[in-house]
């Protein structure tokens, strides 16, 4: 059941290579981010789940009553469905995450509810409007934090205080920050590159 929890796609790489899991944005979808992981990780097994949820027509991995107003509910149900779906899906080498926006924030809550799940997360322009609660720390594993100083979507002080979270869990952080907004740049894309290698 967990394994085919999601639409998803599933494009195997070197025997013992690392397993990369993909995240989209909202309104994205499983091949949102299959070229760039490509890019990124070659050799990786990647796992791109799409999300279960719409939006107005467009796919999210969970409910939000507003712009950065999270249905806490739907975020539970999704942390526990999307947990039991890379629990069923990871190989026998590092597991790596990689995700965009509302793709970030659910690979987030993942890596906070199951610590040993992910060996490293690039979390790009995640949003964590909540003090999330974790049992035991984060010790050991690598994140990878990407912003824009001037995002609408993802405050500053928000971005700052998630860093501040993942550090306090004992969690290795690297935050790269670009001048701009919601979109990704070129240095933050180099960042991931670096930091997946």
């Amino acid at each position: 059941m967990s394994r085919d929890a999601y639409v998803y796609v599933r494009r195997d790489g070197d025997a013992g290579g690392p397993t990369l899991f993909l995240f989209h944005g909202t309104g994205g979808d499983e091949s949102q981010l299959l070229d760039l992981a490509a890019e990124l990780a070659p050799g990786a097994t990647l796992v791109s789940p799409r999300g279960d949820v719409s939006e107005h027509g467009a796919a999210r991995f969970f409910r939000r009553t507003g712009e950065g107003v999270y249905d806490m509910d739907d975020l539970a149900r999704a942390t526990g469905k999307m947990t039991g779906f890379v629990d069923a899906h990871r190989g026998d080498g590092p597991v790596f995450g990689l995700g965009y926006s509302n793709g970030a924030n659910i690979l987030a809550a993942v890596l906070l509810a199951r610590p040993d799940l992910f060996d490293r997360a690039v979390l790009m322009h995640p949003l964590i409007p909540f003090a999330p609660k974790v049992d035991g720390d984060l010790a050991g594993r690598r994140v990878l934090m990407t912003a824009g100083r001037r995002d609408p979507i993802c405050p500053l002080q928000l971005t700052a205080r998630l860093e501040a979270h993942l550090k306090a869990l004992k969690a290795d952080v690297t935050l790269e920050w670009h001048e701009g907004g919601h979109e990704l740049r070129p240095n933050e894309i180099e960042a991931a590159r670096r930091f997946l290698a």
